[in-house]
């Protein structure tokens, strides 16, 4: 018996921008004083944004890398918030821009008992060695994700570069343990 219902949760999207222009992170400690810039322990700079919640990672190369936020959306509202502060100090001056979608983690619950060991021989890719760590990772290619399994039939997915591609994944892990005898559902 399958259950349709997969909830799927979007727990951080990881998104960088590269600016074309350097950028001076002592005048944005001395515009942003709620930024935290410690550059004897890390070379960028954390500004952080309340709404959409976020950390973004600032670099003097004109790197940005942003995190925290929960849709593909959010992370770009956040970078584009970011970059419009930094504009309208006088901080930066380029509108060459690109936002790129680096990561996806996502967690589901597929509602049904995975069979881990039975999973190890049944699917490709997987590595499982639960005297360290109770999940089975699963090295799915299409779309290219990774994906931690776990007997509660929970899993975290990580790896996708759009929203769409955790759904798919998601919904082809569970056909392909449905066709196999890997999950089972209770009622």
């Amino acid at each position: 018996m399958s259950k349709s219902l997969n909830i799927v949760n979007i727990e951080n999207v990881v998104a960088s921008a590269f600016l074309d222009q350097k950028l001076d992170l002592n005048a944005i400690v001395r515009l942003f004083p709620n930024v935290e810039y410690k550059p004897e322990q890390f070379p960028g700079l954390v500004y952080r944004l309340k709404k959409p919640k976020t950390a973004t990672l600032i670099f003097a190369s004109g790197k940005l890398v942003c995190t925290g936020a929960k849709s593909e959306s959010e992370a770009r509202k956040a970078v584009l918030k970011v970059i419009d502060d930094l504009k309208r100090n006088g901080l930066m001056t380029t509108s060459n821009i690109n936002i790129q979608i680096q990561n996806i983690v996502a967690s589901a619950e597929l509602n049904g008992t995975i069979d881990l060991e039975k999973s190890i021989y049944a699917l490709e890719r997987t590595m499982y060695e639960p005297e360290q760590f109770p999940g089975l990772i699963y090295r799915m290619d299409n779309p290219k994700v990774v994906m931690l399994l776990f007997a509660s039939g929970k899993l975290v997915c990580t790896g996708a570069k759009k929203e769409s591609e955790v759904i798919e994944a998601v919904n082809k892990l569970k056909k392909i343990l449905e066709e196999r005898g890997l999950i089972k559902y209770h009622s």
